[in-house]
């Protein structure tokens, strides 16, 4: 009776011809190239599994880099918008700074200097009634606003700042009935006073003679007068110049340079000799921050 089971060949053996076939088929291949053609046909039998796993990784890889992208392009944009603000607000003076180099001793000669210090802010929200026209701000007291500093935008003169809180300011626009800004007429230098009408796009110039030499389409740019705004920034631009007979004075409007219902960012100017502790005391509605409209 034979056994059901035949003993074959033993284990170290099998494996000892396996390893010497595999030494034999390396060595031939890697001398004669015997599995090119071979390897090719694997290869491409393999491709479609390959690409299979690696799609997974590539889609990860590009929305990541897509995501990566589109946040580096929306905070470059950013930055460059307050790069343009910059840019813009210096250009302002420039046909000043060319026309007039007595602007420049008058500068120098007031009796408060500014700095180029500046700060962008973001507009927050606007708030605008039949009593009052503001901005509220991001920037406040521990940013260094204070009350009084200038607001201007990439257009002109905005307003000044009339609250100040711990992380957030308000500012009072040059269209609000209790705000006035010393001015004078950039073909002329005639000296005059813009006052808010409290209507939007409108400025009164009031106390205006006669006889003075305004006519519409002059450009009206700070004076410097008083050393809360510095000279030569654009204000408004002279809408009408009416003067009925016998009146003591002309009726004189203005539009405002600025586009204060559409600015996103702002810039505040600095002051160096603001340091007055007048100045700097704020009362306690004014030292919380302002965050209701």
């Amino acid at each position: 009776m034979k056994p059901i089971f035949t003993r074959g060949p033993s284990f170290l053996l099998r494996l000892s011809i396996v390893i010497a076939f595999s030494l034999i088929l390396l060595l031939g291949d890697s001398q004669f190239n015997l599995f090119s053609s071979v390897r090719i046909y694997l290869n491409s039998l393999v491709s479609p599994v390959q690409y299979a796993a690696d799609a997974p990784h590539k889609l990860f890889s590009a929305l990541s880099e897509n995501l990566m992208t589109r946040q580096a392009l929306k905070e470059r944009n950013q930055q460059l918008e307050k790069d343009n603000l910059h840019l813009k607000a210096d250009r302002l003076l420039l046909t000043q700074l060319q026309n007039e180099n007595k602007q420049l001793r008058d500068l120098l000669n007031s009796q408060r200097v500014f700095t180029n210090k500046r700060m962008v802010a973001e507009v927050m929200r606007l708030r605008s009634d039949p009593f009052t026209h503001q901005l509220l701000i991001d920037k406040g007291a521990l940013d260094g606003v204070y009350l009084g500093q200038p607001v201007i935008n990439e257009q002109g003169v905005v307003g000044q700042v009339s609250q100040v809180g711990s992380t957030t300011s308000r500012v009072l626009l040059i269209v609000d009935a209790s705000h006035g800004i010393p001015v004078r007429v950039q073909r002329n230098d005639v000296i005059a006073i813009v006052h808010g009408s409290g209507a939007w796009n409108k400025l009164s110039v009031p106390f205006v003679q006669s006889n003075a030499d305004l006519k519409e389409g002059d450009l009206l740019v700070t004076s410097g007068l008083g050393g809360r705004f510095p000279a030569g920034y654009p204000v408004a631009t002279v809408t009408r110049f009416n003067y009925q007979e016998g009146a003591l004075y002309a009726q004189v409007t203005a539009t405002p340079v600025a586009l204060l219902d559409r600015s996103r960012y702002l810039l505040l100017l600095w002051n160096d000799h603001r340091f007055k502790e007048s100045d700097l005391s704020l009362d306690s509605s004014e030292s919380d921050d302002v965050t209701n409209p």
